[in-house]
């Protein structure tokens, strides 16, 4: 029995990426990106620092047609520290289009498009790990010598300094 021989398919695998390409372009073209690295390489057109704080929404054309207005996303602590590198910003993203296609960059606290589409995400402080103290690890290691098992001693050591440095905090 013969496979039938589709128009435009490949035999064997396609990269993800190629898969995705059209859905990725439509999907940007419906917010005004015509290019669509500027979303996919935010980080690396910008910056770590700024990317960390900043999420492109949108791309607005004026009436008139003199440029674009690139829209990022903030929260409200960072938006006067993005304020001020506004004109930094509005280069390098041009720099990513190869000509001066964004004239303004607006920035905003809230999405234009509605709360579900455009959100910030915001990352939590790294959780710091307090050790227990020197004292509280030789009163807990003296505590658990008598116990034969090496894992067993090592573990109960640790739980004991653990529990140690609770009670004295």
């Amino acid at each position: 029995m013969k496979q039938a021989r589709h128009k435009g398919t490949t035999r064997g695998f396609s990269r993800a990426a190629t898969l995705m390409q059209t859905r990725i372009r439509t999907a940007s073209e419906e917010r005004g990106f015509a290019v669509t690295r500027l979303l996919t390489h935010w980080p690396e057109v910008v910056g770590e620092a700024t990317a960390s704080v900043a999420t492109p929404v949108n791309v607005s054309y004026g009436k008139g047609g003199m440029g674009a207005t690139l829209t990022l996303l903030t929260t409200g602590a960072q938006a006067p520290m993005l304020e001020m590198q506004k004109e930094q910003i509005r280069e390098k993203v041009n720099a990513c289009y190869g000509y001066r296609a964004i004239a303004r960059v607006r920035i905003t606290q809230t999405a234009p498009t509605g709360f579900a589409e455009g959100r910030v995400a915001f990352t939590p402080a790294p959780k710091t790990r307090k050790t227990p103290s020197p004292a509280a690890q030789s009163e807990a290691q003296a505590m658990a010598d008598t116990v034969q098992s090496d894992d067993l001693r090592a573990a109960l050591a640790a739980l004991g300094a653990n529990v140690l440095s609770k009670q004295k905090t």
